[in-house]
């Protein structure tokens, strides 16, 4: 993968969907006449979608550069989805990503508080100084995620990995609540971190870059009335949020697969709520809304159908009504859109593709709901 090959898009991932930026312009949308809907998933043409994106980026996505590494996931992993990954050269794929990742120069330099995790592109990779310090280390936990994920999808060996400098430079990153900060340096604390920490521990098969009970109890306390989640304490419950509590809840052995049918007295959180409030999101149009009175939007159909997975709660998803609104998002030129009628990008593209694993449609891989990955037939590198 060349250095031209990644460029970056605006990502709900590494930033939270700010859905009433423009809430005037939203009530006055109308979608544009549409073309007959296809009757099936068009796997060819997401092939030539991705290996085209894989290949060279549209000049749209060079304003948001600093997401090279996540759009590279976003790319390889959609590729193993639709059983496409002898299209990438791993090779030079692994050795792309770990150029990426932040190392220290000694062991003492991991005691003043920097977080040696992955880089999100070179724009944010600075050179080291005379003394082989970082002069700037922008590291960022989203960014380490999509790393490992790449290279776990791939088949690397994550053993190669120096995992005990990123996993006790992660330790810097959590905070006395329980929730993490992204950077070092600074940043939102909020839910979608805490998933990335649970989840790069859970690859690389060691907990110890994190206090688990700390951060279950941060994640309980993002537990909204209405038994959705927010991404913060007090906020209004949000599918993205949601995904990353019940599925941090899962990568870290705290609840299990069976949590709608036991005993909710038993239970940490509410299962029956959590349940209603999820299915309440599935809309008149077959697609999931992110939040109460929000439209249908591609990416949800994974965010919530997962969370109803990983809760034993899917068999109640109306699920021809779904899948017919992600094909009214999938694009004639390959890939899958926020809403039907307009562009497809990467990131609804990736989402729609989890999606239609989750509907269990033939010729995809398999999901790991709990990590948003392919299911692999065995851990790597552990």
């Amino acid at each position: 993968m060349s250095e031209t090959t990644v460029h970056g898009e605006a990502i709900e991932w590494e930033e939270s969907e700010d859905e009433d930026s423009d809430d005037s312009e939203e009530e006055e949308y109308t979608s544009p006449p549409q073309p007959p809907s296809s009757a099936n998933f068009d796997k060819d043409r997401h092939l030539v979608y991705l290996e085209m994106m894989y290949e060279l980026l549209p000049y749209h996505y060079q304003s948001q550069e600093i997401n090279r590494l996540t759009l590279a996931h976003f790319i390889i992993s959609g590729l193993h989805f639709i059983g496409a990954t002898d299209r990438v050269d791993k090779d030079v794929v692994a050795n792309w990503v770990l150029s990426f990742q932040a190392l220290p120069s000694n062991r003492a330099s991991l005691k003043k508080g920097e977080f040696y995790g992955f880089y999100g592109s070179r724009s944010s990779q600075f050179p080291v100084d005379e003394n082989g310090d970082l002069t700037h280390n922008n590291s960022h936990l989203a960014s380490t995620y999509c790393a490992l994920a790449i290279l776990k999808v791939i088949g690397h060996d994550l053993s190669t990995i120096d995992s005990g400098s990123l996993l006790l430079s992660m330790e810097n990153l959590q905070q006395d609540d329980g929730s993490f900060m992204p950077i070092h340096t600074g940043g939102e604390t909020d839910l979608r971190f805490v998933y990335c920490a649970a989840a790069i521990c859970d690859m690389l098969g060691d907990w110890s870059g994190m206090d688990k009970e700390k951060a279950k109890n941060y994640i309980l306390n993002c537990q909204s009335y209405d038994g959705g989640f927010g991404l913060i304490p007090g906020s209004e419950s949000h599918g993205g949020g949601t995904y990353c509590a019940i599925a941090s809840l899962r990568l870290m052995g705290f609840i299990g697969v069976d949590l709608l049918s036991n005993d909710s007295s038993s239970s940490i959180l509410d299962p029956s709520l959590l349940l209603n409030w999820s299915l309440q999101r599935q809309a008149s149009d077959g697609g999931f809304q992110g939040r109460t009175n929000k439209r249908s939007d591609t990416c949800y159909a994974f965010w919530i159908g997962a969370v109803l997975k990983l809760i034993g709660g899917d068999a109640f998803i109306d699920k021809v009504a779904l899948r017919q609104f992600l094909l009214s998002c999938q694009s004639k030129y390959g890939g899958f859109s926020k809403f039907p009628g307009v562009l497809p990008d990467l990131y609804h593209s990736y989402y729609g593709y989890t999606a239609f694993s989750l509907l269990e449609e033939p010729g995809l891989s398999p999901l790991c709901p709990e990590l948003g990955l392919p299911l692999l037939t065995a851990t790597l590198g552990i």
